[in-house]
């Protein structure tokens, strides 16, 4: 099968080779290097491919073809133009056409986390928990443009300067957030957070460094146990890969429910039903929103509901949720410690729920959080579990806390690793007796020995 079936007439009758080689004898090569040749090369092609074609092919066989293409041209035109170069256009052609353009060998790329498209020439991605600048470059604003819309069509949604603000992902799973003019004021940025193949466990992450093997089998005690955890931190901090890891706990033939804006959640259960949001659409009509969502959740018989990201109103409902039978039910929040997510989840439920007052409130979320763990990408790049906090009892009006187990700093290693221990505290946690209940009290005293 062959992609060039829109060629002109005069180009596919048996006279035109021999004119072709008549013409090439009399026109001088042409010595053109620049952009302004690249992007006529580029046209040639487009004109001359056959979109019905080339989606049937595979991509291999696609970059081939299109190689065989831009020499034709490149003859035809007397272009001076070598066979790398000429591969290297192909290999960029077939990924704007059938993959993402210029950030493609990134997304391969398995030690890349983040990739972040500022402006054409500035490209960085997060590799072992840094920022580095790249090589990869788009041709203008234009292409960033084309990419950042193909990006959310794919998915049913539109990026444009009428609706500048756009949250996606790949058909891998990676999450996407585009900014488009007039926000993005010199050019438009993705910001892609890539879908990690590497699906780690709690076992993985000891090994890994983000935390102690007694802090790992504390979690895996309170996911088995139906605690209701609240993972906090930073963004990029490894919260979805800690809610993921300890997902994996959960017993097999519990029913779950998953709420998320971008679904990223690599649950392993086999009962898992996975609900996304839906943003308004060009009329602005048809929203569906996480607390939408929960709603609906609660009537689809859930044994646990997971919440991708709680950052809005839904904090109530999520509270309710926990607060209601299904206990074991987790969820992320962006916090700076243990302490302040508290705060914020109060301050969520108050953007929906002015007339309650604020001790309702604490007692709502003292009955429906059991666990705060909270996660810190440090400066040496490592995301580490920092605090394992127990959301105690009220005294007054303010909610007690105690941290059972906090990370500690001690000191660099000459390679700029952070070295430092855990220091769990002897206070029995407010949930000893649930964790009494399922038979693993002296699992949990172990495990405390070993943080």
């Amino acid at each position: 099968m062959k992609i060039f079936g829109r060629r002109d007439a005069e180009e596919t009758e048996p006279a035109f080779v021999p004119g072709f080689i008549a013409d090439a004898v009399q026109r001088p090569l042409v010595p053109v290097r620049g952009d302004q040749m690249l992007s006529a090369l580029r046209l040639r092609v487009l004109k001359q491919i056959d979109p019905a074609m080339m989606s049937d092919l595979a991509l291999p066989v696609l970059q081939r073809q299109l190689e065989q293409v831009i020499h034709e041209i490149a003859n035809e035109e007397r272009y001076e133009l070598s066979g790398r170069e000429q591969k290297r256009l192909a290999e960029e052609l077939t990924q704007d056409m059938m993959g993402y353009g210029p950030v493609e060998p990134l997304l391969r790329d398995e030690d890349v986390t983040d990739i972040m498209v500022n402006a054409p020439d500035s490209v960085y991605v997060e590799r072992h928990g840094k920022l580095q600048l790249t090589d990869v470059q788009f041709r203008d604003n234009d292409h960033i443009a084309g990419l950042a819309q193909k990006i959310a069509s794919r998915v049913g949604r539109r990026i444009d300067e009428s609706s500048p603000m756009v949250d996606a992902r790949l058909h891998d799973g990676s999450r996407v957030n585009i900014v488009f003019p007039p926000l993005a004021i010199d050019s438009p940025c993705i910001s892609i957070r890539k879908f990690s193949r590497r699906r780690l466990g709690l076992t993985e992450m000891v090994e890994n460094g983000t935390m102690s093997s007694g802090i790992a089998r504390m979690l895996g005690i309170a996911a088995r146990t139906r605690l209701n955890v609240l993972i906090a931190g930073g963004t990029g901090s490894g919260k979805t890969m800690l809610l993921n890891a300890m997902s994996n706990m959960i017993d097999h033939g519990e029913r779950i429910v998953s709420i998320e804006d971008a679904a990223e959640l690599q649950l392993q259960q086999k009962h898992v039903i996975r609900l996304e949001t839906r943003p308004s659409n060009l009329e602005g009509n048809g929203q569906v929103t996480q607390r939408d969502l929960l709603h609906n959740a609660l009537r689809m018989r859930p044994d646990r509901i997971i919440v991708g990201e709680v950052r809005g109103t839904e904090a109530f409902d999520m509270l309710q949720a926990m607060n209601t039978g299904h206990d074991g039910s987790m969820c992320t929040i962006h916090a700076n410690n243990a302490r302040e997510a508290l705060t914020r989840v109060e301050n969520m439920v108050q953007m929906g729920h002015f007339q309650l007052p604020m001790r309702a409130i604490r007692q709502q979320i003292l009955g429906a959080i059991d666990l705060i763990v909270h996660v810190e990408r440090m400066h040496d790049g490592v995301r580490r579990v920092t605090q394992v906090t127990d959301v105690c009892s009220l005294e007054g009006d303010i909610i007690t806390t105690n941290d059972i187990a906090v990370f500690e700093f001690e000191r660099e290693d000459p390679q700029g690793r952070i070295i430092g221990h855990y220091r769990a505290s002897v206070i029995r946690p407010s949930f000893q007796t649930r964790i009494d209940y399922y038979g693993v009290g002296r699992a949990w005293a172990a495990a405390r020995t070993e943080v």
